[in-house]
């Protein structure tokens, strides 16, 4: 199986280049222009255009679940023989939170508190954002473990820019415990 890997816009062609990535997730605001590595076809790149923000503020756009909906239809067409790029502004909230969403959708048996503890250790700065998260939660049905799994590793280290970073898609690793079922 694949990797996610997760970046800046700032970081963008140089992480497309050294992850070999085929699939790109673009989670920024609306008209940010946003240039497409020449390596990942048109067809396997989503833009989803939105603020980073977990509450209705006037004027902005947040996050809808319309555009977890299209994220979680993009994540399951993915044929994982290549990784994925995920990446927003600044590689902190919106594109973790994405690779937060998109590791639960693809590794269902694993423990969200795990793979939100992975996401951390991963990613110091990584501040998924609660909105994007608790939308996923809502259509996957998990309960309000994904919402927990978050909380639980709180704010991140405050960053201008994330790093980027790897997350491994390991199905196999730290099962969810049956009794939080």
């Amino acid at each position: 199986m694949s990797s996610l890997h997760v970046c800046s816009l700032s970081r963008l062609a140089e992480t497309v280049e050294a992850a070999g990535a085929s699939h790109l997730a673009t989670l920024i605001n609306e008209g940010t222009p946003v240039v497409r590595p020449p390596s990942i076809r048109e067809a396997d790149h989503l833009v989803l255009g939105f603020n980073d923000i977990v509450e209705e503020i006037a004027g902005l756009k947040p996050p809808a679940e319309s555009d977890v909906e299209r994220f979680l239809a993009f994540v399951d067409a993915w044929d994982r023989t290549r990784p994925m790029v995920i990446h927003c502004w600044a590689g902190i909230s919106r594109s973790t939170a994405g690779a937060f969403i998109a590791a639960c959708r693809l590794m269902p048996a694993r423990d969200e508190a795990h793979i939100a503890r992975e996401l951390r250790e991963k990613s110091p700065s990584a501040t998924p954002n609660a909105r994007l998260v608790r939308i996923a939660d809502q259509l996957m049905a998990r309960d309000g473990r994904m919402i927990a799994a978050v909380a639980a590793i709180g704010r991140g280290a405050d960053a201008f820019e994330g790093r980027p970073f790897e997350l491994p898609l390991r199905p196999e690793a730290a099962p969810r415990a049956e009794t939080r079922r």
